[in-house]
């Protein structure tokens, strides 16, 4: 598509006409604000309107709700905070309230206030109550989703009747981000939720087949004279440590402070000073034989909250800042390695983020690493040295991201990294346009990024773009993209890329239905045809095509569904090989799976997913399946335990053999057998919404073992069987016998808003050798036998409002003045007599 091309089409999207009714309320001030308790008898909730009449989105559109399942809402504000008192009408021995840790939803229905102090229809605040009393809360945009990592700090109570359930709400100013207009509209939206039918109602109809969900808020009128708050609050901690591995033992004593500042009405400062991520979860190792790198999802707490505005482009994996060394380690003549950092330490992080009441998003991302060295010593003199491995580091981000037409967007993201002395440094550039038509029925995106790395030898600088045109309304949906990368297109330094060199063309073809039928209440099949060649040469690397349904039954509400995948033809595989412009090909890789999910509002319930792998090539076997069992018990309303059962068997797989390529002139590859069992379990029990214990354990187990015939890869793709053993050519083994457990056992506690003390427990085991016969229990034993990582920690984090302090000491300053005056009348009276 050419650029005029493009424009036009553009603007034909951009001119459509699109109109959405929408319900208002009408909220009066209070001088008595509600007290926060779940009993609806303040004065203020007597004469407030009432917001009522919901109907069903899903899975019945349009369905009005009845006079038994009735909601009635209630609204009121004052200089500091938004009140909301919602009587919820059921029956009560039917409301499912299943106790869960904050943000997880569980078996519960619940109650949602959607709040767009904008009202562009993009930005929401949601505030969810589940029937349990448990919070939850999110921010919102088209583009990233609910970002379940942002944490306000809010309050809620809710009560059961003997006709239903009540919620009540606080939800303070600092917690919203808003303009200081004398007289604002806001938009809102009610959700409400029947976990028991999987019943969703919201207060302003929503019509499911098009558009965003932010596009059918209704509106919230009559705030006047409200002043956005100094937002600041300061989250002090406390760490206390103690760990022990194979006979030593460490205590460590440390402290911190997380800080937000509202800079603006509209953008906030967060920053963590000597952070501590201490507590932040083991990551689930498992074998890699592929030829690119493994990573993990992010659990520092700091980089997972507010931060869908830095998702832009997909520029930003938070797991580059403070992670391995990206420095070597050079060894002079009898020398060796004796200690390798393999993260680095954060020293600080900071972001600030917002957007103007016109729509423009703003963000800057920046955190700075200390200096970290590795140890090496001569074996004969024994003398150690230390070397650089990582200088002092900055790692930088900034997002500008213009929204329009309550639809849609362009932004521009820059990232880079910038080490000290003699190192690697990078920088990279997005520009992204998200365009839909007014009429929600279509949808542009594109992305053009370029990267510009600094090497030690020179500097290079590589691009990609990618394009994708889509119908977005209606029961059958289309849509087709392309992705292009050179061969010099790098991001790694702070975000996540497998794989540059590609020239990739996608279609995709989907039907889902909006409306229950007689057996099912939602049921959707999608389908795709993928053609992939190279950047750089541009050859031909392969094709496939495949689908998946998807069911979920009307009655019992269980979940079921398969998909088939075809990779026809032969496919080039240009990255297995380890070496650029050599590759290895195989034929017709044909995978399948089916799986079904019961109904997790029985008290036992269980998921189960098979699958399997066939290739169809002359003179190769391979053969791959996996089982997958997930049976779940909700013991009471308080406690949960599921199982996981995984296992997975690889025949007659090839593959480059990791440990055996040391010939000059050979890429040596191996025929292999892989078996897989991951064993994990997962137990909360919650005394209340404040109180949680919760246990989390895992133990994987990977064994791979090559036959003792050594295959060379050749130049056309396919492989030579040499007929010589690993031995006889003075090869290394690549047989593995990889295993690990972790075990975390935690107790957390609220004690205030905002306010935590957390106990946590953990132990880990690892162990990797080459003993590829060992059957899992000898593996288990072996495991057991390795040194032991223990480790307990006790963190106590404070929440500290500066509005609050601030009222403190306006109360004490009042009490003063007062005794001061009554000292005053008294000397005047003593004086006079």
């Amino acid at each position: 598509m050419n650029f005029q091309s493009f424009f036009a089409a553009f603007f034909l999207l951009c001119t459509l006409s699109y109109a959405q009714e929408k319900k208002q309320l009408q909220i009066e001030r209070t001088t008595t604000p509600p007290k926060i308790d779940g009993i609806l008898d303040d004065a203020v909730w007597q004469t407030a309107q009432e917001a009522k009449g919901f109907t069903q989105f899903r899975p019945d559109a349009g369905v009005k709700d009845s006079l038994e399942n009735r909601t009635v809402i209630k609204m009121t504000y004052d200089d500091k905070a938004i009140y909301v008192a919602a009587y919820l009408y059921d029956d009560p021995s039917k409301i499912m309230r299943q106790l869960t840790s904050r943000d997880d939803f569980g078996q519960s229905d619940f109650f949602g206030l959607i709040l767009n102090p904008n009202n562009d229809s993009q930005n929401d605040t949601e505030f969810f109550v589940f029937s349990s009393g448990t919070q939850a809360d999110a921010v919102s945009n088209p583009s990233n989703g609910e970002d379940f990592g942002w944490n306000a700090v809010w309050d809620s109570k809710v009560k059961i009747n003997d006709d239903g359930w009540v919620v009540e709400m606080e939800i303070p100013y600092r917690c919203l981000r808003f303009s200081n207009q004398e007289v604002q509209t806001w938009g809102i939206q009610f959700h409400r939720q029947f976990r028991r039918y999987r019943s969703q109602y919201t207060w302003n109809p929503i019509d499911i087949t098009k558009g965003n969900i932010g596009l059918y808020h209704g509106e919230l009128t009559g705030i006047e004279n409200i002043e956005p708050p100094t937002r600041l609050s300061f989250y002090p901690f406390s760490t206390g440590i103690i760990n022990s591995f194979d006979g030593n033992t460490e205590t460590d004593l440390k402290f911190g402070l997380d800080v937000k500042y509202g800079i603006t009405e509209n953008f906030t400062l967060d920053m963590t000073l000597v952070p501590d991520f201490s507590q932040a979860g083991f990551d689930n190792l498992s074998l890699n034989l592929g030829p690119f790198e493994q990573t993990f999802s992010e659990q520092r707490q700091f980089f997972t909250e507010g931060v869908d505005l830095f998702s832009k482009g997909n520029l930003f994996f938070s797991r580059r800042v403070g992670s391995r060394p990206s420095g070597s380690v050079s060894l002079n003549e009898n020398e060796v390695t004796t200690e390798r950092p393999n993260t680095v330490k954060v020293l600080n992080a900071a972001k600030v983020s917002g957007r103007t009441k016109k729509g423009l998003g703003i963000g800057f991302f920046n955190a700075i690493t200390e200096k970290t060295f590795a140890t090496s010593r001569d074996t004969i003199t024994g003398v150690s040295r230390e070397q650089l491995i990582e200088p002092l580091s900055n790692y930088n981000i900034l997002v500008l991201d213009q929204q329009f037409n309550q639809n849609s967007s362009i932004s521009l993201v820059n990232t880079n990294v910038t080490r000290d002395g003699h190192f690697r440094d990078a920088n990279v550039t997005a520009l992204i346009a998200d365009i839909t038509n007014k009429k929600n029925t279509y949808n542009i995106y594109g992305q053009a990024k370029m990267s510009h790395v600094n090497h030690l030898e020179g500097t290079t600088s590589g691009y990609s773009t990618f394009a994708y045109v889509g119908k977005t309304h209606g029961n059958y949906r289309y849509s087709f993209d392309h992705s292009y990368a050179d061969t010099k297109y790098d991001i790694n330094d702070l975000g996540l890329l497998n794989r540059n060199n590609y020239n990739n063309f996608g279609v995709d073809f989907s039907h889902r239905i909006f409306e229950p039928t007689k057996n099912f209440i939602s049921r959707s099949w999608s389908t795709y045809i993928n053609y992939t060649r190279l950047a750089d040469p541009g050859e031909f690397t392969g094709f496939g095509f495949g689908g998946n349904m998807n069911f979920q039954l009307k009655e019992k509400l269980h979940g079921f569904g398969g998909s088939l995948n075809l990779l026809a033809g032969k496919q080039y595989d240009y990255f297995e090989a380890r070496q650029d412009n050599r590759f290895f090909v195989y034929e017709n890789r044909m995978n399948g799976s089916v799986y079904f999910s019961s109904n997790y509002n029985k008290v036992f319930a269980y998921d189960i997913n098979v699958g399997g792998v066939l290739f169809f090539e002359d003179g190769r076997n391979t053969k791959e399946y996996w089982i997958g069992i997930d049976p779940r018990v909700r013991i009471s309303d308080k406690f949960l335990v599921i199982y996981s059962f995984d296992i997975n068997k690889v025949y007659k797989d090839r593959g480059y053999a990791n440990n055996s390529n040391s010939l000059d002139d050979e890429i040596v590859f191996g025929q292999r057998d892989q078996t897989t069992v991951v064993n994990q379990v997962r137990g909360t029990y919650n005394f209340n919404p404040f109180h949680a214990l919760g246990l989390t354990f895992r133990n994987y187990w990977s064994t791979v073992d090559y036959d003792d015939e050594v295959y060379f890869l050749e130049e056309n793709g396919q492989l030579q069987n040499t007929g010589n053993t690993y031995d006889s050519l003075g090869l290394d083994s690549s047989n593995v016998n990889f295993s690990t457990w972790n075990l975390d056992l935690n107790y957390t506690w609220q004690f205030a808003p905002g306010s935590f003390l957390t106990a946590l427990y953990r132990n880990q085991l690892f162990n990797s050798d080459r003993e590829a016969l060992r059957r899992y229990n000898e593996s288990l034993n072996t495991l057991f036998e390795q040194p032991i990582l223990h480790s307990f920690s006790l963190r106590l984090q404070y929440f500290i409002d500066y509005n609050n302090v601030k009222g403190i000491f306006k109360k004490r300053d009042k009490n003063v003045d007062k005794l001061s005056s009554l000292s005053q009348n008294h000397q005047r009276q003593s004086r006079f007599l």
